[in-house]
């Protein structure tokens, strides 16, 4: 078996008026993502971990935020876009491990509906994907409430007969 990990790493700038979604749920607050897509943080991460794996280049070169056709799209069809291109290489998913810093809403009673969420799309029961949120005490632009960052990590295995090298 062969197998490849990936990091991602995605930051949007918060904004009052406008929906908050982070691992393709939405969270109840009274700011959102200013972004072309629906900015969801979390999935954008977790598209670069997959597609970073795979040495395919990154979201923005997929998806660029000067195409029409990208703006305001659910980050979910976004997520089914690179699972599918990662399976027709030949790979699936492991597992996925997720770490948001966001000063507020507290995200814990969103936790489990993120990894729901994430694991259908990607094709993974529940136990293999992991999302994590943190603060950063105040700190940084994130502490001061200007945005919110996010780590993705993602492991892709390659079955022995499906390997070209």
């Amino acid at each position: 078996m062969d197998i490849r990990i990936g990091n991602g790493y995605d930051v949007h700038a918060l904004q009052e008026g406008l929906p908050m979604w982070l691992g393709g749920v939405r969270i109840p607050s009274d700011t959102g993502f200013v972004a072309h897509s629906d900015g969801d943080v979390a999935i954008h991460a977790l598209c670069d971990a997959l597609l970073g794996a795979l040495a395919l280049g990154d979201i923005g070169h997929l998806f660029p935020d000067t195409a029409p056709e990208w703006k305001g799209i659910d980050s979910k069809i976004l997520l089914r876009k690179v699972v599918d291109l990662v399976r027709s290489n030949g790979w699936r998913v492991g597992n996925a491990d997720i770490t948001i810093a966001l000063q507020r809403p507290k995200l814990a009673p969103h936790i489990n509906a993120m990894r729901q969420t994430l694991s259908a799309i990607l094709g993974v029961n529940t136990d293999r994907v992991s999302v994590k949120a943190t603060t950063t005490e105040r700190l940084g632009f994130v502490g001061r409430g200007e945005g919110c960052e996010v780590w993705a990590s993602a492991l892709l295995m390659q079955e022995a007969e499906n390997i070209s090298d």
